[in-house]
């Protein structure tokens, strides 16, 4: 079997640029140009019902760091349940403690909530302070499908000898390795042939110009009214293609 590959998107119109590109799973977000935050209900109730490949939710309520208080774990518990009703095939979870660690009651409520579904733990675990406690806790979670990670690096291929450590110490579990960050048609064949991932993540995106006439002296937040982030089906393809070879 060739490995996987999953795209991150943040729009309904990528979804279907991802899925006929040849995307084996989405992880849906809104807001990747913010790490990727929770979609909203409409989003993953139309994203569910459209692909013929499993959605993956992320869960996260906001952007920064991953220490949650109460009140946003219970945010995060809703929209666990609210990925469920959507039809979701799996959420994309992760929380940590003030000093680096897993943050494992908050992870256990998020597993009963999401039990039945698929589950992948997110790069929160690229933060963590020893990075082999939390492969151990993880492992001892096979709810827990994969995690999604650089090998604490910046980027996947920076963070190969990490990633190839931890395909080796898995291999015989029922946990999956997923490189992600930073992966392209120009690096994936490099990063697939030395660290043996059998999945891997990637954005793929490019910029759509907007149509919109606009005052150009008003804008929405800190960002580029004028053009916004899409998936490039392209990138998918190429990467799809070097996925297939392994």
């Amino acid at each position: 079997m060739s490995v996987l590959v999953e795209v991150c998107i943040d729009s309904i119109r990528s979804l279907s640029l991802a899925e006929h590109a040849g995307a084996d799973r989405i992880e849906l977000c809104s807001a990747l140009r913010l790490g990727g935050l929770t979609p909203s209900d409409g989003y993953m109730q139309q994203a569910a019902q459209k692909a013929r490949i499993p959605i993956y939710a992320i869960i996260r309520p906001r952007e920064g760091d991953f220490v949650y208080a109460s009140e946003e774990i219970e945010v995060m518990l809703q929209d666990i349940a609210n990925a469920r009703q959507a039809g979701c095939a799996g959420v994309v979870i992760g929380a940590l403690t003030p000093n680096g660690q897993l943050d494992l009651p908050a992870i256990d409520a998020m597993l009963a909530q999401a039990k039945g579904m698929g589950v992948t733990f997110h790069r929160a675990f690229d933060h963590c302070q020893d990075p082999h406690a939390a492969l151990d806790a993880i492992l001892a979670r096979p709810a827990i499908e994969r995690i999604l990670t650089s090998g604490q690096a910046a980027n996947a291929l920076q963070g190969k000898e990490a990633l190839k450590q931890w395909v080796d110490a898995t291999r015989h579990t029922s946990l999956t390795i997923m490189s992600g960050a930073g992966v392209t048609p120009d690096n994936a064949q490099a990063l697939l042939a030395y660290t043996g991932v059998r999945e891997i993540h990637l954005s793929a995106r490019t910029e759509q110009v907007s149509v919109m006439q606009s005052n150009s002296h008003a804008s929405m937040g800190d960002g580029d009214d004028a053009r916004y982030p899409i998936t490039d089906p392209a990138s998918v393809r190429l990467v799809k293609a070097i996925a297939n070879r392994f």
